[in-house]
């Protein structure tokens, strides 16, 4: 009697899906089930940064605590993201109860559903399952990627060694784009696909994640604006340490590694302690977002000008390097990032220094995701209008007329 998986699409849209455990496991299954639009519960004690911030932003539920069987009441599917085994076979002896599909992580043979290896184009979803051995998936889907996007020489072509005869450790600093995990550059993917360790911000696409070979350490150096973030020392000892044993690292940043990145300063520590460094640059979201939002950044007879600005000090802060008031007195387009809280003040500041107060202003957040939401005003208004529509981190606001330019 054959022994090999039946395979199916799951339509989740709207169907109650539980996550067991809120560590890197996860971390990567998560974001797979939210753009298949299922209704997660996270059942965990504690949670990564990065689901916490689906938590905030209202995608997902969490329950804080421990697995109950009547949390599978309801479900179509449970997904156990744990490596106590012990806490995982109860999962699965009260989802076998109730006839519910239960992925295990930590236990293949003991699944009744796997998890195959994806890679996504568009509209087509490719799924390979290897006879229950991750790598086999991994490796086929792989090439099948490499037909899709009629490219050659993406596979990882070997590992570099020392002249000593040891695997030599590097670090790859990539932007991944501002949201939508297809605006990676085929190069920054092409070394995740190469990566022993990834070091993921908060920002980064969660599709790329769930990408990742199974092996692959997984460290989760979210930086919430505002909350909870890993000092930038720890993450340097991370990379440096990790390189120094003969891994591939890939740093993976959203948007691009320079951009308000703390990509040099990573740099930086790497090239002192020896270790060879990759730069890929990313699609930046000051750009990007607002094209994804109808709003060009320059336009022929409306502005010849760009300045890109953060936003995270407040005008008046002794710390703030941004010179505000000269900031005021330009007739181009000013985008600024991470500049949501303190929007109020800068507004303030611009229109206190000559700024019409009815220049046109965008506010897009989230830009190029499926939870886009674009909010427009004046420079006047904006402040308010931005409190009263609700809208949250990550967003970015252009300033100038470049805003109504592709109105129609």
């Amino acid at each position: 009697m054959s022994a090999n998986p039946y395979p199916l699409g799951l339509r989740l849209a709207g169907r109650r899906v539980v996550v067991v455990g809120g560590g890197a496991v996860a971390t990567r299954r998560v974001p797979a089930l939210l753009d298949a639009g299922a209704d997660v519960v996270l059942v965990a004690p504690g949670l990564t940064p990065a689901l916490h911030a689906h938590v905030d932003a209202g995608r997902l539920h969490w329950a804080p605590r421990r697995f109950a069987p009547a949390d599978l009441d309801g479900a179509w599917l449970v997904q156990v993201a744990v490596d106590d085994p012990l806490a995982a076979a109860s999962v699965s002896a009260a989802a076998a109860e109730r006839r519910i599909f239960c992925v295990r992580a930590d236990d293949r043979s003991a699944a009744t559903a796997w998890t195959p290896a994806v890679t996504r184009h568009g509209p087509v979803t490719v799924a390979v399952l290897g006879g229950g051995d991750p790598r086999r998936a991994m490796s086929v889907r792989d090439a099948v990627r490499d037909l899709l996007t009629v490219r050659t020489g993406l596979a990882a072509a070997g590992r570099d060694t020392t002249p000593g005869g040891t695997v030599a450790g590097r670090v790859a600093l990539v932007g991944a784009g501002p949201g939508d995990p297809e605006l990676i550059t085929v190069k920054g993917w092409r070394l995740l696909t190469e990566a022993d360790v990834v070091v993921a911000d908060r920002l980064v696409p969660g599709l790329l994640l769930d990408e990742l070979r199974p092996d692959v350490e997984l460290v989760d150096a979210s930086k919430i604006p505002y909350g909870p973030s890993r000092a930038q020392e720890e993450i340097n000892r991370i990379l440096v340490d990790r390189a120094l044993a003969g891994k591939v690292v890939v740093r993976l940043k959203g948007g691009d590694p320079y951009v308000f990145g703390r990509g040099g300063e990573e740099l930086l520590a790497c090239a002192e302690a020896g270790v060879p460094v990759t730069v890929v640059p990313g699609v930046t979201s000051a750009v990007a977002v607002p094209a994804v939002a109808g709003v060009p950044v320059t336009h022929r007879a409306v502005a010849h000008e760009f300045t890109v600005v953060s936003g995270h000090l407040a005008p008046d802060s002794p710390a703030s390097l941004v010179q505000w008031p000269a900031l005021a007195g330009l007739r181009g387009t000013l985008v600024v990032l991470m500049g949501l809280k303190n929007l109020a003040a800068i507004t303030a500041t611009l229109t206190a220094h000559g700024r019409d107060p009815a220049t046109p202003v965008a506010v897009i957040q989230e830009g190029t995701t499926g939870a886009q939401r674009t909010l427009r005003s004046t420079l006047g208004a904006v402040a308010a209008d931005v409190v009263e529509a609700g809208l949250r981190p990550p967003a970015i606001v252009v300033i100038g007329d470049v805003v109504g330019a592709l109105d129609v």
